[in-house]
């Protein structure tokens, strides 16, 4: 369940008025590296070896990941920061970035911020007859989906429309167009779509193959758990070779993609990326319109958003609800679709993906007092952005006051000694996970029994490793890897409980 709670009260928690030169009580003042405390982590060491706790530097030895570790680790009560590792170098975080987007929407647009997304008529309807253009105006939705438009389509008949004389158009300027969030990925990594003002599916189109008796049978639909529209957008060829898997170009705004048949097998599915995102809302709107005997002509898309009046349209699930299932999906989409809006607001205008990562590095800083962060994205998506655990477990310290994040936060399993996950397990965790080949990080918040929360950041990487991999497949000892990096978050978190529990 999504907490509720008003802009108002979100900014008159721990948010606001906290900028990189202010603290929590008794926290560190213009320096953010740990502090003792009197009786605090001197009297704690006597403990732990009393009771053998290990060294944060022996737990991570043991792990072997190479690279770099760092940890933070942060009493939300005084906001002091209790122990670090490191804590002061940079890492990609990965999708542990998608915490500080979820804090920066909340800020600048509010949890009951809802996306509108429209048909609009340009001209007057005269006996079921449009005298002008049709325009399906996207307002930067990232949960749009194909139900959501055959829902429209709906609306669009009930408003007496049957047909148009101008032409059918299609509009994401609300936010600007960008081809991938990550250009170094493979372009068939269906993680990392197309980003526009009008998405569908996550911008992400369903191909399906079956080898039969008169050879391959191939589908691309945008389907949803109501409907299967196919669509034309997006093309798929197998040919007959066994590397690459895919290639894609763009021709004449048509996503062509081609796939090795040597890697299919009989039959099986995914999901890929799709890089005419207001094109493909466009056909899948344009079917299910005929389905109701509204003949539309194909889509254009459109450059500006003209006046008119509206005769359907689609309105999201609260923001609060939408971050919640960013942060349990990890979604990237949504990261940067949110982001890039808030940006917007925030700017009144946004000129691009690195520019919205940007202004919200800036937000950070001022807000939340993240003096070293620096990101390229709103998703995590990029190793290119940079963090510091020390930033990230101070921010999460200091928004801790207001409840906007904790509920939203999916909890961390956490194990037996068999690797099971223990339910029953005293130490409760809510966090954001991130991971890339040879990056791993875990941020949030850690409940000992008897005690008020902990927040932390741990984040790992091994930045050579991970340059010398193929972005194509994963790289040889990637997952073992970060099965040693799980195992050394959840050590350091039951260290912690130990010495700074009850």
């Amino acid at each position: 369940m999504v907490a509720r709670f008003s802009r108002r009260a979100f900014l008159s928690g721990a948010l606001a008025g906290l900028t990189a030169g202010s603290a929590l009580a008794d926290a560190p003042g213009q320096s953010l590296r740990p502090v003792l405390r009197p009786g605090g982590i001197a009297a704690t060491a006597k403990v732990a070896s009393k009771s053998s706790v290990p060294p944060a530097a022996v737990l991570i030895e043991a792990a072997q990941l190479g690279g770099r570790v760092s940890f933070a680790v942060v009493d939300t009560r005084t906001g002091q920061m209790l122990e670090g590792h490191d804590a002061g170098l940079s890492h990609p975080p990965a999708s542990v970035s998608k915490a500080v987007t979820a804090l920066y929407a909340l800020d600048v647009l509010g949890p009951k911020h809802r996306f509108l997304t429209r048909l609009v008529a340009t001209g007057p309807i005269h006996n079921g007859v449009l005298k002008g253009d049709l325009v399906l105006a996207g307002g930067g939705d990232p949960t749009l989906d194909t139900n959501a438009l055959a829902d429209m389509a709906a609306q669009l008949k009930a408003a007496g429309v049957r047909e148009i004389t101008g032409g059918f158009h299609v509009w994401g300027g609300a936010l600007p167009l960008v081809r991938a969030i990550d250009r170094t990925q493979p372009d068939h990594a269906g993680y990392n779509p197309a980003i526009s003002g009008l998405s569908l599916n996550y911008n992400r189109v369903y191909f399906e193959w079956k080898r039969g008796s008169n050879g391959w049978q191939v589908s691309m639909d945008a389907r949803s758990d109501r409907y299967r529209p196919e669509v034309r957008v997006a093309r798929m060829q197998i040919v007959n070779r066994s590397t690459p898997v895919y290639t894609y170009a763009e021709k004449n705004g048509i996503d062509h993609w081609t796939v090795a048949d040597g890697a299919l097998g009989n039959g099986g599915a995914r999901w890929l990326p799709v890089r005419q995102p207001e094109m493909y809302a466009g056909e899948v709107l344009r079917g299910f319109a005929r389905s109701h005997g509204i003949v539309l002509p194909e889509p254009r898309k459109r450059g500006n958003l003209p006046g008119g009046t509206m005769v359907a349209r689609h309105v999201s699930p609260e923001l609060a609800i939408i971050l919640r299932d960013m942060l349990k999906y990890s979604n990237n989409l949504t990261a940067e679709m949110v982001g890039m809006t808030a940006t917007a607001k925030r700017k009144g205008h946004v000129g691009g993906l690195g520019d919205s990562a940007g202004e919200m590095s800036r937000w950070a800083k001022e807000t939340l007092g993240m003096t070293r962060t620096a990101l390229v994205d709103h998703s995590g998506l990029s190793d290119k952005s940079q963090m510091t655990a020390q930033d990230m477990a101070l921010a999460l310290a200091r928004a801790h006051r207001s409840a906007a994040l904790k509920p939203m936060l999916k909890p961390f399993a956490m194990r037996d000694e068999n690797g099971r996950v223990n339910k029953a397990h005293p130490i409760k965790v809510q966090a954001k996970t991130g991971t890339l080949y040879f990056v791993s990080g875990l941020a949030g918040y850690a409940s000992p029994p008897g005690r008020g929360d902990l927040a932390f950041a741990i984040l790992a990487a091994d930045v050579g490793r991970r340059g010398r991999s193929n972005s194509d497949a994963r790289p040889p000892g990637a997952r073992g890897w970060n099965a040693r990096a799980k195992t050394l978050q959840q050590k350091l978190i039951e260290r912690w409980a130990t010495l700074y529990g009850t």
